[in-house]
């Protein structure tokens, strides 16, 4: 118990003098970000939605809890079974109240793809300009050794998003209440970390 309770301390020290440092930047590194804090409102940023429209976070979720995730991109795969997974526990997120949405660097027109190749019926919106992730403090940018060795597994971030800035999110959810205040976020810099569904679910009930 107490060794359980020093991991606890440590942790919530780690974490609050890291969002503690949170700024509007794009780090230089996924291990660099410094997300919003906890018990901030989130930014009313403008995203865009299937059609291309151009639509603010605040009005997507129009007062109700949300579960916001941010995902690379459709040409990840591990992108892909998270949103999968997601899939899988909406019904029950539905029940508690919650809107489940989800965003990437994709370009409008690539979400169609998916929805359809992950079964999705939630919302997924593109955030190609990155003024989400930065805003959200979850922006970081990758190197051009990096673009060109995803583009060597056919992943071609440029194509995707239609920019060059070679900007990517770190992998996070927030959850946010019917104010738009965040009440809890996984932000892991290893894109292969994701958290589960199952762990998803029980922290919304909480909230």
């Amino acid at each position: 118990m107490k060794t359980k309770f020093l991991l606890l301390t440590l942790y919530l020290i780690i974490s609050g003098f890291i969002m503690a440092q949170h700024k509007n930047t794009v780090a230089n590194s996924a291990e660099e970000v410094c997300p919003i804090k906890i018990g901030s409102e989130i930014p009313d940023v403008i995203i865009h939605a299937l059609e291309g429209n151009e639509i603010s976070i605040r009005k997507v979720i129009d007062g109700r809890k949300s579960i916001i995730i941010f995902y690379r991109g459709g040409w990840c795969p591990y992108c892909n079974l998270h949103l999968s997974e997601l899939q899988s526990i909406e019904d029950d997120l539905l029940k508690l109240g919650y809107k489940l949405i989800a965003l990437s660097m994709d370009k409008p027109e690539k979400l169609f793809r998916s929805l359809e190749k992950n079964h999705l019926k939630y919302e997924l919106y593109s955030d190609s300009k990155a003024n989400a992730s930065e805003e959200f403090g979850v922006a970081f940018k990758v190197g051009d050794e990096y673009v060109n060795k995803l583009k060597g597994f056919n992943m071609d971030i440029e194509a995707e998003s239609g920019e060059r800035h070679h900007i990517l999110p770190v992998p996070s959810v927030f959850l946010v209440d019917e104010k738009g205040v965040i009440k809890f976020e996984y932000v892991n810099p290893d894109y292969k970390e994701r958290i589960s569904g199952k762990l998803l679910l029980e922290v919304a009930k909480q909230y």
